[in-house]
């Protein structure tokens, strides 16, 4: 008979004031069971990296390598905050100093190879010779990752290619998944040689797991708020359990908050690079069209070369003013949203235009889609006009309902449940690897 001890975590989102915590219970967890002659292994399902948090940005995601090559993980796979939120080289270096696996199998470079850093998938073996089987899938962004210079296939037919000779090699195969709940519900039933996935991306939580067929199904939910553990036995007779531990509930390390507080810090003294000089300041309002909010709206037209633009006002969570660091736009501008652009015939900006003014609009709660804010904000808009009668102007004529239009705008509202009746089925142009607060960088020096 053997015990094996899984732990894993997912979706953290650089959320690090819970991570000095984290990181003792898992090392006291390794000790425990090493010392009672178990096996540990410690999984991270992707998204551990996010942009908004100054540590992250400051060091571009190394200070976040380095903090799971302390908690001692096994593996990792990526996922969509890892692999389409830095550029090119960004990813392809950023995990260098690693003391851990990548297991990826459906990520590639253009030249149908998967780049040095990573494996599709790895055995690992026990003291007592069980051979544990693990792959890796991330979420098929492959229009985004094709941009950035990355080949991204199905994960699904991905899995198709490797799973014979994971049957092969392994007693015990384990999937690493930032695919979502319901991709995982699909796999268990498709693949049922699968004993384990452990999921992330919809940040779900599963507190006690979940079997479909025969497969264990776990999830840990998002911000470092639980720590998963799966434990299999395995020998005569074979059993499998999942259980969530509340990280609240854990015990607390000694100045935790100031270690924490610690890493904001040096993120922040990294950022602190001078990106131009304000004559005055520059007022926020999510609820009103400021001159700050106007500036990026601008910023996102001319970049995209479109015709007209429109933005949410609460993107913006701040003021700007006197010396502007990157700092600075980093904490009013977090979000790793794009820009982007789209052709559309005249009567279907007129349906968009009219959406982002009714009335629910400005005071819709937006969730995901990599917004960091928490209300929408009125609409603020740039070319686009309207007269006494609210008709529309695109730069200064009247909307033809007939022409086509290049309307630039931030790339979450092509992800939602935003104009649905419009833009499913148009061609839209993201323009990557620049975030938002890199246009407002660039618009604020150029204007200085």
């Amino acid at each position: 008979m053997e015990i094996i001890h899984i732990y894993h975590t997912n979706d953290v989102h650089s959320h690090l004031k819970r991570w000095p915590r984290i990181q003792d219970f898992l090392k006291s967890r390794r000790t425990q069971h090493e010392e009672g002659g178990e096996e540990f292994f410690l999984f991270d399902i992707g998204d551990f990296i996010d942009r908004w948090h100054p540590f992250s940005e400051g060091t571009h995601g190394q200070g976040n390598i380095e903090l799971l090559n302390d908690s001692g993980y096994t593996a990792v796979t990526i996922g969509n905050n890892e692999g389409v939120n830095f550029p090119y080289e960004g990813l392809n270096h950023l995990y260098d100093q690693r003391t851990f696996d990548v297991i990826v199998a459906n990520l590639y470079n253009k030249n149908s190879h998967h780049p040095t850093w990573l494996k599709p998938y790895k055995i690992y073996s026990t003291k007592k010779g069980t051979r544990i089987g693990v792959i890796g899938l991330t979420a098929y962004f492959s229009l985004l990752y094709d941009l950035l210079g990355w080949h991204l296939t199905e994960p699904l037919e991905e899995l198709g290619n490797w799973i014979q000779a994971l049957k092969e090699q392994s007693d015990v195969i384990i999937l690493l998944s930032h695919l979502g709940l319901n991709h995982d519900e699909r796999i268990a039933l498709d693949f049922p040689e699968i004993d384990v996935i452990l999921g992330g991306h919809t940040h779900h939580t599963l507190p006690d797991g979940k079997l479909v067929g025969q497969t264990l199904l776990a999830g840990a939910g998002k911000h470092g708020k639980y720590v998963g553990h799966v434990t299999l036995q395995v020998g005569d007779q074979n059993s499998k359990q999942a259980k969530l531990y509340d990280v609240m509930e854990i015990p607390a390390v000694p100045d935790e908050k100031a270690i924490s507080k610690e890493l904001y810090r040096k993120g922040k003294k990294l950022l602190n690079q001078k990106i131009t000089t304000l004559p005055k300041e520059y007022s926020h309002d999510p609820f009103q069209a400021t001159e700050l909010s106007q500036i990026l709206c601008q910023a996102l037209r001319e970049w995209c070369d479109a015709d007209c633009a429109f933005i949410n006002a609460g993107l913006i969570l701040g003021p700007l003013t006197g010396r502007v660091s990157a700092y600075d736009l980093l904490s009013i501008c977090p979000h790793p949203i794009n820009p982007c652009k789209i052709h559309l015939t005249g009567r279907e900006l007129n349906e968009v235009i009219n959406e982002t003014k009714s009335d629910d609009w400005t005071q819709r709660q937006v969730k995901g889609l990599g917004f960091r804010g928490t209300v929408m904000g009125v609409s603020v808009y740039d070319r686009i006009t309207f007269n006494e009668n609210n008709e529309i102007y695109i730069n200064g004529n009247e909307l033809d309902l007939d022409q086509t239009y290049i309307l630039a705008l931030p790339d979450m509202f092509t992800f939602g449940h935003f104009f649905k009746g419009v833009f499913p089925n148009k061609k839209k142009e993201y323009l990557l690897p620049e975030f938002l607060r890199d246009l407002l960088k660039w618009k604020l020096q150029k204007q200085s």
